[in-house]
């Protein structure tokens, strides 16, 4: 859990993800420490006493208990020795805010993205955490592995390099793991304790009352966290003297460690306004609220909010993150104080109206970015109009940065959303937004691992509601990532349980594009007479339904799975058949693509002459379709058949005049003619815009 250690400014540095905080200055303290950590770098394992090169990473183990400044710590050692791992340093936490372990799967993603290697979504933890493996084969480079609960988390990681370094962040022994001797923190020593609480509270109060000071130090133990919150009490109590605070600290009637005691007195010093913004902050996602989520918390304008955060920051209750927009992180060692605060003193309803609006607000925050990146839509510019200034993005970049931004947040907003369980309305919109949202500013491909897990909880909500039409395009949704990334045959299950779904639903689309789906995967895995019959029972379900366009490529696919297993003759009558649906419905290009792929069977077939006609027909449809490099394709296929048939000279026209077409992007080949990709758009669930 976030923990604070002392930057020489004042600023608090806190164990999660160590992002940058405003003010980098001297680390403070922990010279022992730092001494035996990079001691212990050399130190000689089991493997090399007993003569074998160690098999795996070194791990250097920080320990201790919440509020003592671990990661600060961890950090020191890892800028300390960082130049010897031209590897580069990679982070990752854990554990999330409220201590619950960080799935591998996630951690794993973490390290590929930031080692540049693509992570294919849907892969499990074992291949994922192999892929980081190997990654990091023949590297040296240095993890940082904070918040950690338990040595599988660990281990799960832990580069089979020797030249590795990880320096892991517990609160205590990492068990299971060899060669881990674990520095275990205490308080800070005086000197570096009175040097903090000089940075927050001035120097004269504390140099006028020297004994006080140290009795003040030794009242908190020395702990990191309950001297931040000391500081911030006095810094905001100017007229109080170091040797007041040490007596509140005493006497404030109730026992309790050290922390928890100058809590308590910092809260007590806040009006009741900010007592309850601050009790509400323990339900920020991912403990890391902004001004929006502030104001929704409270029902409070946000400027109102960023002034609180501002002086809750200044009073060591949060820490400022050093990002382009303001965002903040809630000490992981203050969240069980403020829960325990707010089950006291807000009743449960009160609670869930708080997580109502906040997500409420993060709804129309994705909306309105994802609306901003639509500016040739009446509907769009509309909608934008219609809400609030503070609701606005001046511009798709600055949505986009907002959404880089807010990113690890918002999909914490999704998974607490659905673990809460009394709010899957607003759980789905959240996820449908959020899902329209990565798609209009990073695109289906580079958003698809966030969205296969957002896709995962809203098959999650369906289940638990029976929502049989949502839990269709879940796993429709799920089904297409896994067979995009070479996983077909657990995207045949998926296709098979979203075609029971959609039946179940009565959504005729589900069905329908399910059971294309299941003869896509068949055709995938070779097995074209199966991936026939489900094509052929798909085509019917379109042509009962009177639905001409999908049915001409159901067709088409049929037909090319039948050309595949060398059943020429049905092939041919299939083609025939989409092209009169084709000339029906007046799509001259798929009309000329369809002609193209006719002569295609018809020249397997054994059948030039008839191939050779049926081309010169498809270049007539493909220019008036003003298709040019269809044209070119089928001047080159036109070229290769009269070479066949003996006529090299017309060949040679046709060729030439393909060339002329396209210049010298006329050898690049023809476009893929074949439709038998399976359809991989991901689409959000139903849901209000």
């Amino acid at each position: 859990m976030t923990d604070q250690a002392v930057d020489t400014d004042g600023g608090v540095r806190a164990d999660s993800d160590p992002r940058p905080v405003v003010g980098h200055g001297r680390f403070l303290g922990r010279t022992r420490e730092l001494k035996e950590l990079r001691a212990d770098i050399e130190r000689a394992g089991l493997d090399t006493l007993s003569g074998r090169k160690a098999p795996r990473a070194r791990v250097l183990l920080v320990a201790g208990r919440p509020g003592y400044g671990r990661t600060a710590l961890a950090e020191e050692m890892v800028r300390q020795v960082a130049d010897g791992y031209p590897g580069g340093v990679l982070r990752a936490r854990l554990s999330e805010p409220d201590g619950t372990p960080v799935p591998t799967e996630r951690t794993a993603r973490e390290l590929l993205t930031a080692l540049g290697v693509p992570t294919p979504p849907g892969a499990d933890e074992d291949e994922l955490g192999q892929a980081v493996r190997d990654a990091l084969t023949g590297r040296r480079a240095l993890l940082l592995l904070d918040d950690a609960v338990s040595a599988e988390q660990v281990d799960a990681v832990l580069p089979d390099a020797p030249d590795c370094l990880v320096v892991a962040v517990a609160q205590g022994p990492l068990t299971g793991i060899a060669d881990v001797r674990p520095c275990t923190l205490g308080g800070l020593d005086t000197k570096a304790a009175l040097e903090l609480l000089t940075r927050y509270a001035g120097s004269v109060r504390v140099t006028v009352d020297p004994r006080a000071a140290e009795g003040l130090v030794e009242e908190c133990a020395g702990q990191p966290a309950a001297l931040v919150l000391a500081g911030g009490w006095l810094a905001a109590q100017p007229k109080a003297t170091v040797a007041d605070l040490a007596r509140h600290l005493r006497t404030g009637g109730e026992d309790g460690p050290p922390l928890a005691r100058a809590f308590r007195l910092s809260y007590q010093a806040l009006p009741g306004p900010a007592q309850r913004m601050l009790r509400l902050l323990c339900l920020a996602p991912a403990g890391l609220p902004d001004p929006h989520t502030a104001s929704a918390l409270a029902g409070c304008p946000v400027d109102t909010a960023r002034t609180a955060l501002d002086d809750f920051a200044d009073r060591g209750f949060l820490r400022r993150l050093e990002t382009p927009l303001p965002q903040y992180e809630v000490p992981g060692c203050l969240l069980p104080l403020l829960r325990a605060l707010a089950e006291r003193h807000d009743r449960p309803a009160e609670l869930q109206l708080a997580r109502a609006r906040m997500l409420e607000r993060t709804v129309r925050l994705l909306q309105s970015c994802r609306a901003i990146t639509e500016t040739d839509s009446p509907q769009a510019r509309e909608k934008l109009a219609g809400l609030p200034r503070e609701l606005r993005f001046a511009s798709p970049r600055a949505a986009e940065d907002w959404l880089r931004l807010r990113q690890p947040a918002l999909l914490a907003s999704a998974r607490l959303a659905v673990a809460d369980g009394e709010l899957d309305t607003l759980a789905r919109r959240l996820m449908a937004a959020l899902v329209r949202a990565l798609v209009a500013h990073f695109g289906t491909r580079a958003a698809a691992p966030e969205l296969y897990g957002i896709h995962r909880l809203v098959l999650d909500v369906a289940e638990r509601r029976g929502l049989h039409r949502e839990k269709a395009a879940a796993l429709l949704n799920l089904a297409d990532v896994d067979a995009r990334t070479g996983r077909t045959r657990e995207a045949l299950a998926r296709y098979r349980a979203a075609l029971d779904a959609g039946r179940a639903g009565n959504d005729p689309y589900a069905t329908g594009r399910a059971m294309e789906s299941v003869g896509g995967a068949h055709q995938e895995l070779g097995d074209f007479d199966r991936a026939a019959d489900w094509y052929g029972r798909a085509l019917s379900h379109r042509l009962a339904r009177d639905e001409r366009a999908e049915a001409a490529r159901l067709y088409g696919r049929l037909a090319t799975v039948q050309t595949y297993a060398g059943r020429y003759g049905e092939a041919q009558r299939n083609w025939r058949a989409a092209i009169a649906l084709h000339r029906r419905s007046g799509d001259v290009a798929a009309h000329a693509r369809a002609l193209s792929e006719l002569a295609r069977v018809q020249e397997y077939a054994g059948r030039p002459e008839e191939s050779l006609r049926t081309c010169e027909e498809a270049v007539e449809w493909a220019r008036q379709a003003d298709d040019t490099r269809l044209r070119a394709a089928l001047r080159l296929r036109v070229a290769d058949t009269l070479e066949r048939l003996g006529d090299p000279a017309a060949a040679a026209l046709h060729r030439a005049e393909a060339e002329r077409m396209l210049g010298d992007g006329a050898h690049e080949g023809p476009p893929d003619l074949e439709h038998t990709a399976n359809a991989c758009e991901i689409r959000s669930t139903p849901a209000e815009d």
